[in-house]
């Protein structure tokens, strides 16, 4: 009887991590574990390549139709106020070339992990700052696809999610905006995958896979990781990208 509840416990065991096996992760340069949890920058520059974070999850079992995704990310930077190199938009410093957004995979990588849109999402991001505290910002990217370019998800799969591009412009010199040497902990809230209206599962993803963040100029942040509660979306709202 003994072995009986041991074996048991066993599959218990592993039926759990199974069905714990859905989650999200954030990187530098690739998805997961192919990425790297912290980068740092000299701040000497105003070219050369982006920063590269890369959102990346995998789903939970019953993703028939994949046709979109809304997701979350908070910055926070260990200033009293967020620096000006952490403030992007049309009335900010860092304007509105200082941070980008792809879904693009299957053009130039990485290809570690599945691909997804296979260059057919359309979408976009608002940045919020000061969301939270006078030392925060929220990133919020949503994106879709046709409704008849949807795709069931493997749930023993990991898939890119989206790229965040941080350029180097307005770091130094005549115009620079200040605080690129701050550090900053930067977490993936969430992820939320969305199917068509009939299949009734629009699933919001907010346990870390490998780790749902990384950092920014240095090892370890204080505090690191901080988040704040997400708040969940619609595919109304997500299918609108594309009309």
């Amino acid at each position: 009887m003994k072995k009986i509840f041991t074996i048991a416990g066993v599959m218990l065991a592993l039926s759990v991590s199974l069905a714990s096996a859905a989650g999200i992760n954030l990187s530098w340069n690739d998805c997961g574990t192919f990425g790297t949890s912290a980068q740092s920058f000299d701040c000497a520059s105003n070219s050369g390549s982006p920063f590269t974070m890369v959102a990346s999850f995998v789903p939970p079992p019953a993703i028939n139709a994949f046709v979109g995704v809304s997701s979350q990310v908070d910055i926070t930077t260990t200033a009293a106020t967020l620096p000006a190199w952490w403030q992007h938009g049309t009335a900010f410093c860092r304007s509105t070339t200082g941070m980008s957004v792809t879904f693009d995979f299957a053009t130039n990588g990485p290809f570690n992990c599945a691909e997804i849109v296979s260059g057919q999402a359309a979408g976009g991001f608002a940045y919020d700052i000061g969301f939270g505290a006078p030392n925060r910002a929220r990133l919020r990217v949503q994106y879709a696809i046709p409704i008849d370019q949807a795709s069931a998800l493997d749930e023993n799969t990991e898939y890119y999610s989206y790229k965040v591009n941080l350029l180097r412009a307005k770091t130094t010199g005549s115009g620079n905006c200040a605080g690129c040497s701050t550090p900053a902990c930067i977490v993936l809230n969430s992820i939320q995958l969305f199917q068509p209206p009939d299949q009734a599962n629009d699933p919001e993803l907010d346990n870390p896979i490998n780790s749902n963040y990384v950092t920014w100029q240095g090892a370890s942040v204080p505090g690191c990781p901080l988040s704040t509660p997400t708040h969940s979306s619609t595919w109304g709202q997500v299918k609108s990208l594309y009309r």
